[in-house]
């Protein structure tokens, strides 16, 4: 379990005694649903990681996932794990998720999940059955929008065998997407000096990677933000900073290109040019932002 647990997990009261409040100081209502046209050459959506902790943090990181959909709809969320803490038990499932996300979820914003450490310690079975994290009983599978526009890898890392292995390959042999995403918690680049990069994972996962042009990974389990260089022509982002105790980066870091110790979410879009993304701060504050290509 995660250090400073204790110190942060806060009473299933005390959480939605926050969600009412936060939700009240930006005049939100659960029951005002935005109905967004889908664009069929367009993709908008969220992607954080290591966020469901009961945490004031959380609900801030929250807050500010609400106004970005309010302000231009999202058309879902992707999680990079470490879901529910600190041992994915179902107990926690409304408290550190139904409630601070009501108003996304009501507006019929669907999130999928992949697992974390923390997640498969009571979890693993029912959160892939959970119908609210969309996974349909699996731990690993692939998700298609805008027509074939992108498509994303979901990977169950914490049981990463050769099975998932085989079923990887063959789903990104047979794609046809402009952009593949990979998502998956243990990052195999990072500048975190908690875990950092995984370096097993990526001398079994990177060759795949590599040989079928994934575009873009996003990780976390580092409780950090960081944008890598371009290693081996794949943007590598870390996004760890949903809600949980924080890390510390090593500046001097030669892969890291940006970086951010702070809770944060980040907001994605994508064409057929190119893939758009924004790191927002609990405050609000977009903390990086960029292109690629």
């Amino acid at each position: 379990m995660d250090k400073n647990f204790d110190q942060f997990l806060i009473s299933r009261r005390e959480v939605i005694k926050s969600v009412g409040a936060i939700a009240a100081s930006t005049l939100i209502s659960p029951f005002s649903l935005i109905t967004a046209t889908p664009v069929k050459n367009q993709v908008r959506f969220i992607v954080f990681g290591d966020w469901g902790f009961g945490s004031l943090q959380q609900l801030k990181v929250a807050k500010q996932m609400i106004l970005a959909h309010q302000n231009k709809p999202i058309d879902f969320v992707l999680t990079v794990g470490d879901n529910i803490y600190g041992t994915g038990n179902r107990q926690y499932y409304r408290p550190f998720f139904e409630q601070p996300y009501s108003v996304l979820l009501k507006d019929n914003v669907k999130f999928f999940a992949t697992l974390g450490n923390h997640d498969i310690i009571e979890g693993r079975q029912d959160e892939t059955q959970y119908p609210l994290f969309n996974m349909d009983g699996r731990e690993y599978y692939t998700i298609r929008k805008a027509e074939g526009l992108v498509e994303f890898f979901m990977l169950d890392v914490t049981n990463l065998g050769n099975k998932q292995l085989a079923w990887l390959e063959n789903a990104l042999k047979v794609s046809k997407a402009r952009w593949k995403i990979a998502l998956y918690h243990y990052p195999i680049y990072s500048s975190g000096t908690y875990h950092g990069s995984d370096l097993a994972l990526r001398n079994v996962l990177e060759p795949l990677l590599v040989k079928y042009k994934v575009n873009i990974v996003f990780a976390g389990h580092d409780h950090i933000y960081e944008r890598t260089h371009l290693q081996k022509g794949i943007q590598h982002f870390v996004t760890g900073g949903g809600g949980t105790p924080l890390y510390d980066i090593n500046l001097q870091s030669p892969i890291r290109a940006a970086s951010y110790v702070g809770w944060h979410f980040m907001l994605v879009e994508i064409d057929d040019k190119d893939v758009s993304f924004q790191a927002i701060s609990d405050s609000g504050k977009i903390v990086d932002n960029g292109k690629v290509k």
